[in-house]
């Protein structure tokens, strides 16, 4: 078979991994030909790529980012954008292409499935959000960068007496800033599920600081909303997939925490930290399997396939069903772990 390969949306730790698993996995196994598109979905619009084999891939399985780069670039935003996808794939002859990205890549590759390509998917987003899998690749690598720069916000908030709002990736959904902050002892954890009252936080921050306690850590997804008529926030630019432009809210709410409580707040954005560096262990081995597993699919021609995890299982499942709406924190999930937020 000849494979095409691509990464599109956002950088995450574990991307190299993938790629790497899904040529070695194609040449070794079933001696295939791959190529690998160049920043996702725009290098087979404008068919730019690379030739990929497995002395091209060596060494890349600890590195961040991507060899192949990536973009936010939406085929069906752009004019004659399925017809330049299809003749893309027609001109190498291509058996299927594994496209690995998150919402807005995947939802791409399902409308285009539908359509008749030969398209596998592969999860990744260190937000967590993709549907249908326990685990995308980057979560858990994001996770451990969050976690121990909260650690490290500890001591500098209680050596100042302050409030430090840590404010983390998270546009719909909440899994790093929940798992974060129970992994590093945050006093409050604001999600994008859950809209936010700042007053009510400011309150139970009084009350920790009354019982001796005079440092405290807010962690906010930076997709986190306050109440309806509770804090103003100001209008955001939106992407190619119509994905608002984040960042910023940690500075709105810690300017509402110093004007409501008195303490004094400071504001840490980890951003684009947590998407970058080496991937954990775990990261790795996900995207390994994940790889593996796509080029199988592909050699089964299970079209409109995406690989998930399951328990310690990988699985495929219909990318149609993993689209249909992203992967949110369930209510009684985060209540069932809030009180550890109320001492």
């Amino acid at each position: 078979m000849r494979l095409g390969v691509l990464t599109g949306g956002g950088d995450c730790p574990g991307l190299n991994a993938a790629i790497r698993a899904v040529v070695r996995k194609a040449e070794v196994g079933y001696d295939d030909e791959v190529i690998g598109f160049q920043d996702g979905w725009r290098g087979v619009l404008e068919d730019t790529f690379i030739p990929l084999d497995v002395t091209r891939c060596r060494g890349i399985l600890p590195r961040g980012g991507t060899i192949l780069g990536t973009s936010r670039t939406n085929p069906f935003k752009v004019d004659d954008g399925v017809e330049r996808v299809t003749a893309t794939v027609e001109r190498h002859g291509l058996d299927a292409i594994v496209a690995i990205g998150g919402e807005g890549t995947l939802g791409a590759a399902s409308r285009l499935a539908a359509l008749g390509l030969p398209i596998v998917a592969i999860p990744k987003t260190i937000d967590n959000d993709v549907g249908c899998t326990d685990v995308t690749i980057g979560f858990t690598t994001a996770v451990e960068v969050a976690t121990e720069a909260i650690d490290r916000l500890h001591t500098t908030a209680e050596s100042h007496d302050r409030v430090i709002v840590c404010e983390v990736m998270g546009r719909h959904v909440g899994w790093i800033a929940l798992n974060a902050g129970l992994a590093a002892g945050a006093a409050v954890v604001l999600l994008p599920e859950e809209p936010f009252d700042v007053e009510a936080v400011c309150q139970h921050l009084t009350r920790r600081h009354t019982k001796g306690r005079y440092a405290s850590i807010v962690v906010v997804a930076e997709g986190a909303k306050p109440r309806p008529g509770t804090l103003d926030l100001p209008p955001r630019e939106v992407d190619q997939y119509d994905h608002e432009r984040l960042g910023g809210i940690g500075q709105h709410v810690a300017d509402e925490i110093e004007a409501l409580s008195g303490f004094e707040a400071r504001v840490t954005m980890l951003g684009h930290v947590l998407r970058g560096g080496t991937p954990s262990g775990f990261d790795r081995i996900l995207a390994t399997r994940f790889g593996i597993a796509a080029v199988e699919a592909a050699h089964d021609r299970d079209f409109g396939a995406m690989v998930a995890l399951h328990g310690v299982e990988i699985d495929r499942v219909p990318l149609a069903d993993a689209v249909l709406e992203l992967k949110s924190v369930p209510r009684h999930l985060f209540h069932g772990v809030s009180k550890l937020f109320l001492d």
